[in-house]
């Protein structure tokens, strides 16, 4: 199994097409480029969640690294209007790429303190929102919430818990997206249906679980059971497939929630890396990863 937490060869990618990535799409489409970077199309208005696009997902150089390079370079994607973070891990907030995105016009909503990080590197505070749990702010008709999440933050030895982490809703003119950063099981996925689904799109974390952290970091059949209860009509894997970070083999998460996804009747994307869906019109997706 320790051998089977790398990739033995290089994972199959997709390049999106020159117009995928220069223009808005005239509707609801996604690339997953890995771990739990996602690009999100909707139809004018393009958000990234939590791009982690350098080499290494860690403040020690040469630890935690890449499976394979990112599948487009950060700077072949146009036309970014938001960024959304999730929490303060390395592997969702991470320096290089904020510093390389910092030159575009694009503004920051992330939750409470997550801010100061961004300011000390070189983001002015009027690109910056910040947001608790439940509260909203509405940006050219979208509407985006900081939803709750029950996970941990911290980048150091004496800041743990020193800003909030938090999960994402999205709603674009009705059509609703969920984001989970990185979350354990928990009552808040009810919650956060009750209040905001039902979801066309979920993007559930599905990897680097272990029982000894089973509140912060959910397995892959609690993922489906999440989709569930956010009253979610479509599926994405996502926080796997990019950095070994847990035990378990590097196929392992994708392996289960496919299989638990099938019991349970939940309709799954599993895109190639760098592959632009749309989930209205999806093609069949293949089982690449055995």
């Amino acid at each position: 199994m320790k051998n089977e937490r790398i990739p033995g060869e290089k994972l199959p990618e997709m390049q999106p097409t020159d117009t995928e990535l220069a223009a808005p799409g005239d509707g609801l489409g996604f690339i997953w480029f890995g771990h739990s970077t996602i690009m999100l199309d909707l139809g004018g208005t393009r958000v990234l969640f939590d791009p982690i696009f350098s080499s290494n997902a860690s403040p020690v150089p040469f630890t935690v690294t890449r499976f394979q390079p990112p599948a487009v370079d950060l700077e072949a994607i146009g036309g970014i209007d938001l960024i959304l973070i999730s929490h303060n891990h390395y592997d969702h907030l991470d320096r290089p790429t904020i510093k390389q995105l910092k030159s575009l016009p694009v503004n920051f909503l992330v939750p409470l303190g997550v801010g100061a990080h961004l300011e000390s590197w070189g983001i002015d505070s009027s690109r910056i929102t910040e947001l608790d749990w439940w509260q909203s702010i509405t940006i050219d008709g979208t509407k985006f919430t900081a939803t709750p999440a029950q996970h941990f933050s911290g980048r150091g030895l004496f800041d743990r818990n020193k800003t909030l982490w938090s999960s994402w809703s999205v709603d674009h003119y009705g059509k609703r997206v969920f984001f989970s950063g990185d979350s354990g099981y928990g009552p808040h996925y009810k919650a956060i249906g009750n209040r905001l689904g039902p979801f066309d799109l979920t993007f559930l974390e599905n990897g680097a679980y272990n029982k000894s952290w089973g509140l912060i970091h959910q397995f892959p059949e609690e993922a489906v059971q999440a989709h569930r209860d956010l009253r979610g009509n479509t599926m994405v894997p996502i926080h796997w497939g990019m950095f070994n970070l847990a035990m378990h083999s590097w196929y392992d998460p994708i392996r289960r929630v496919h299989k638990a996804a099938q019991n349970e009747g939940v309709h799954l994307l599993t895109p190639k890396l760098g592959q632009y869906v749309y989930p209205s019109a999806v093609p069949p997706m293949d089982r690449w990863w055995p």
